[in-house]
């Protein structure tokens, strides 16, 4: 009997592994559920959920390891300001010492190092999800005009270059001008920020990082990006091809195309 254990953020990310997990075969699901962001819907798709608060990285690693969970994924962020309210336990406090550099790939790549100690394997956090990657091109909303696509290839450049800093992986730019970088805020907030500078007409560039470890960082783009570009003024939602999920990818085209916003793959 094939069994994965879950690691639930918030959003419908983890949902959706869910399902597609189960439509693939696998008999059985454990998830461990964060109090506060995962959706309580996910009780209801899987088999067995523990609730526990953020940073409790030994009743996480204990309660998948008496499951007897050899393969994990992440899917799903936990919201900026709950990482800042966090209280870790004995565990968590031990594994955030030994970090030099506290961000999130240095932090999950230490939690999948001690799931890896427990013979525990944390998948990339694509498997299942293969169909759900994104197509090179355009996907929806109008065409774009010549200065559109110079400023996509400028914003690309940049978010590619914030990105090997590590210091976020979304751009909103407009005309050759950078209107907001993305930083700890998270997505929407930079939106929300660089769509009211621009007041209209400007355009969002999410990518990947240069060495991306897709085991527990993977792009994505959902309704909620969709429907935030809509209300800042945002009219194109570019993203990289092959590495970025678009969840709910026939309502995502739906509403584009309602919304007029101009959605491509680089």
């Amino acid at each position: 009997m094939k069994s994965l254990g879950i690691i639930a953020g918030n959003g419908l990310y983890p949902l959706l592994l869910a399902q597609e997990a189960r439509k693939q075969g696998v008999n059985r699901i454990v998830v461990v559920a964060f109090d506060g962001e995962t959706k309580p819907e996910i009780q209801s798709l899987v088999d067995e959920v523990e609730w526990m608060r953020v940073g409790q990285l030994g009743k996480m690693i204990s309660y998948f390891e008496k499951k007897k969970i050899l393969e994990v994924m992440m899917a799903g962020q936990i919201a900026p300001s709950n990482l800042f309210q966090l209280r870790p336990d004995i565990k968590a406090l031990v594994l955030l010492a030994k970090l030099k550099e506290r961000n999130a790939e240095s932090i999950f790549g230490a939690i999948a190092d001690e799931l890896e100690k427990k013979k525990m394997k944390l998948l990339p956090a694509t498997t299942y999800l293969e169909g759900f990657l994104a197509v090179e091109g355009h996907f929806a909303g109008p065409s774009l005009k010549r200065s559109q696509q110079s400023d996509l290839e400028f914003g690309f450049r940049i978010a590619k270059e914030m990105s090997r800093l590590d210091i976020g992986q979304t751009v909103v730019v407009k005309k050759g001008t950078v209107l907001a970088v993305e930083a700890f805020e998270g997505t929407d907030a930079t939106i929300r920020r660089g769509g009211g500078l621009g007041k209209g007409g400007a355009i969002m560039v999410k990518v990947s990082k240069p060495n991306q470890d897709f085991r527990f960082d993977v792009p994505v783009i959902g309704v909620r990006t969709l429907e935030m570009a809509h209300e800042s003024g945002v009219s194109v939602v570019a993203y990289e091809a092959k590495k970025t999920l678009l969840l709910e990818k026939n309502l995502l085209h739906d509403r584009a195309q309602q919304y007029k916003i101009s959605m491509v793959a680089l």
